[in-house]
Formats: structure tokens, sequence, C-alpha cells
């Protein structure tokens, strides 16, 4: 008796399964997404049958002979950086970012590079989006036409695998993962489904090979990777590619690494010949900046392990409508609105019928809450009409009591700042670790935000 094909049906959105169809997905709440899809049976094995147990595993000890990963140089030292120092043979990196941020180009300079270091690697460029035509074009512009880069268009993951196990890959870039489609798979690419199983064959034969393995994944319109949620987890390492259309530099940021710190950033700034790396990150957000103008104030944060200054803008403005609008650019939102809160409760600064608008200069997304006292800081010198200090960062987290709390690696910072010519800081309050350092920068150690509007009498 011949096999039934067995069907289920997926969430596109979250990749819940169900038994039947329904309207509504309850485990990501979104409507109509639920598709059928059909596994072949052929791909299930029967646990019940003859010769299913497995064999004994050889469990071995904790500590073995390897103390160092061998990693291979891109040739671009931002990008080494958030991977952790380097690629690591047989890892897998999923890179996302919005359409037309330049995934597609950063790992076309990458796969050049590496085509062109000393001990000349076979390079693999396989574009499921873009003839090679297209491909070629754009190396064209970047200057890069003569790199020894194998390229192919193809979205057939057996022609991918067959054609890759003969080969001697050291780096292999999928662009992207949503177009690849196994035909084993009854649904069309892009589906859970066909993501997930993709994938898999990918990163199994990765992991066999040895070949380092880049994955450019769509993202949603909640900046979130498209597909399951499962795929992020398959992966040694995610990152994440940033930025503003309007502003001419990117931001590469790790979520997850196994080989690395997570939250590192790398830094590039579009030109004409492709994406230039940044190595001094905060003298390119402080570039454009103007002293002596209220409601700027020079935040110094931590970006994984790498110390940044930027320029947090605050404009306060008499609201015309019952409900003061709140509009944040780099910031959170629910974040603003707590620190405003604080101001209104422990300093007596009445917000209520004021508008606030902030901004994180250069389009850089801050999460830390490092940047509470900065924040209300730039909203008091906006109010007030007050500018602070030129030569003057700040950081610190602020408490729902009004309490200004330490936060981690203020050496680290003050280092930055006082490389970049600022003589003073608004600062919580002191710790030995800072001691060593208060000879070259003034201090304004601050333990309340009451202190703050001593700042502007």
């Amino acid at each position: 008796m011949a096999k039934k094909d067995l069907k289920q049906y997926v969430c596109q959105n979250c990749g819940a399964i169900y038994p039947k169809w329904q309207g509504k997905c309850d485990a990501c709440g979104e409507w109509n997404t639920i598709q059928e899809e059909t596994l072949s049976s052929e791909g299930f094995s029967n646990i019940n049958a003859k010769h299913s147990s497995g064999k004994e595993l050889d469990f071995v000890a904790l500590s073995g002979a390897k103390e160092q990963i061998d990693r291979r140089s891109t040739g671009i030292a931002e990008l080494d950086r958030v991977c952790g120092g380097g690629l690591v043979a047989g890892s897998v990196i999923l890179v996302g970012g919005d359409p037309g941020i330049g995934k597609s180009t950063l790992l076309l300079q990458v796969c050049a590079s590496v085509a062109n270091s000393a001990d000349k690697p076979e390079v693999y460029y396989i574009s499921g989006e873009e003839a090679i035509d297209q491909v070629r074009i754009r190396a064209k512009r970047l200057g890069l036409e003569n790199s020894p880069v194998n390229l192919a268009s193809s979205t057939e993951i057996k022609d991918i695998i067959t054609s890759l196990k003969k080969s001697d890959a050291a780096v292999v870039v999928i662009d992207s993962i949503q177009t690849m489609y196994l035909s084993d798979v009854d649904s069309t690419p892009g589906s859970v489904t066909q993501v997930r199983a993709c994938s898999y064959e990918l990163i199994k034969l990765a992991k066999k090979k040895g070949f380092t393995l880049f994955l450019v994944g769509h993202v949603t319109k909640q900046g979130e990777i498209a597909g399951p949620r499962v795929l992020e987890h398959m992966v040694d390492t995610v990152l994440y590619f940033e930025g503003e259309r309007g502003h001419h530099f990117r931001i590469l940021r790790s979520v997850k690494n196994r080989y690395g710190a997570t939250d590192e950033i790398g830094v590039f700034e579009m030109q004409d010949k492709g994406l230039v790396e940044v190595a001094n990150p905060s003298a390119l957000f402080l570039a454009e900046r103007q002293g002596n103008i209220s409601g700027s104030c020079v935040f110094a944060g931590i970006e994984g392990s790498r110390p940044v200054l930027v320029e947090i803008q605050a404009l306060v403005s008499q609201s015309g409508y019952s409900s003061p609008k709140r509009a944040v650019v780099g910031w959170d939102t629910n974040r603003l609105s707590m620190v405003l809160a604080v101001l209104e409760a422990r300093c007596g600064i009445n917000l209520s019928s004021q508008d606030v608008y902030l901004n994180i200069a250069g389009g850089l997304r801050i999460t830390e809450p490092a940047a509470d006292l900065a924040v209300a800081l730039a909203v008091i010198s906006s109010l007030s009409n007050k500018p602070l200090p030129a030569d003057m960062v700040v950081f610190g987290e602020i408490g729902l009591s009004g309490e200004i709390r330490a936060v981690s690696q203020p050496s680290l910072r003050l280092k930055e700042a006082k490389k970049l010519g600022f003589t003073s800081a608004i600062t919580p309050t002191n710790r030995a670790s800072e001691k060593k350092l208060s000879e070259d920068i003034n201090l304004h150690q601050i333990g309340n935000v009451q202190r703050l509007i001593n700042l502007f009498n």
C-alpha cells in the first residue's frame, strides 16, 4: 500500500504548526498567515522499524588539546571585530537588514578580500535574487571585477549542494536564504518550511566541509529576520545591518555570536566605491556637532567592547494640543517617558504641556540605560534654553526614585572622551576605577537628579 503524504498547517510568520487550518495563529497573534504544507512520508523514519536503534556515543572530557580557535581574517577590520576576531571554519553567519542597506555590497567586498588573500582560498558567491550580469555590474562599480570569486545564480538547493561537495570552498555566500528552494518540500520559496529545510541542508554541509557560510536574510516590517525563529538558533552568529537611508554610514551589530562577544558593532561609511570601514566612529558621530546650542548633550556610551561618543539632541516646545507629543529617533520611547516622569516628580519640572522631541544624531540606535542622564540634561537644557559646556560628556542611569546609578566600564568611557579632547564629565557617584582619571578630566559626580537643576542656575 502506498504511503500517504503528511499534511500540516504552518504559520508563515512564526513557524507554529497546527493539525488543521485556522484564521488566527495562537502563537504570534497574526491573521491569515497559516498555510497548508505537505511533507513527503519518505522524509520520516519509522522508529519501530528494524535496525532503528542508534549507536552509543563516545563521551569525552571537558578539557581538550584545542586551546585556541583558528580564524581567517576577512581583510575588513570592522567585520573581524564584530565576528570576534575573524571567520571560524565551519561557522554559519546570518546577516539581516533592511532592503538596500548594503548587505550584498558588504558580502561581495568580503568575498573579494578573502579571495585575494595570500593563500588564495576558493570563495563562492551564489545569488538567488540577481542574475550573474547584475552581480558583475555591482562588482565593476566597486572595482572588484578582477577578483577570483566563483559566481553563480541559482535557487535550487540540491544543485548548490552538489556543486559545493566537489569544491574546496573556504567561504560561501548565499544571497538570500528566502529565495532558496528544496524540491522535496511542497511549499513556496520563502515559506517557513522551505527556509528551515534549506538552511538545515546548507548548515549540515558547512559543518561537514568546514567552510564559512554566510546566509543573507530578509527582514520583516518590524525589523526582525523573516522566517522561522529557529533559523537564528541554528546559526552560530547573527548580524544585523542597521542605518538610515538619509545617513551615509551603516552599523553592523552582532546580536548572537558563539565565537565572540554579542552587541559588538562595526561602523561603515557608504561611498561610491562601496562600504568603507570607520576606525574612529566617535569622531564621525560628532563631526557635525555645533557647540553652545541648547538641547545638545554628548553621551559616552559602550557598544559591545567599544566606547562610542554620540550627540543626543532634545527639543522642548509648547504643545498646541491637549495631549503633548513625544517623538523619539534612536532611543526607546518608553524610556523617555520614564525619564520625563522622574523629572516632573523629583525635580518639579512641568512637562505636561510641552512637546518633547529626542534624536540620536547620526542615526545610531542606543539601547543601554546609561544614556538616561544625558537625555535628562538635554531636555532640561532645551527647556531652559541654556547650553551645556561643549567640552563635557555625560553618562549615568536614572532610577525611579531620582537616584543616579553607576554604569559599567566608566574608565573606558572617560578615556575615549579624553582622547577626543573633552575635559569634563558628569558621572554617577565616584567609584575607585575613576579616581586615576580625575586629574585629566574634571568630574562632576551627581547622586540625584535634583542636583541637575543647579547646573542651569
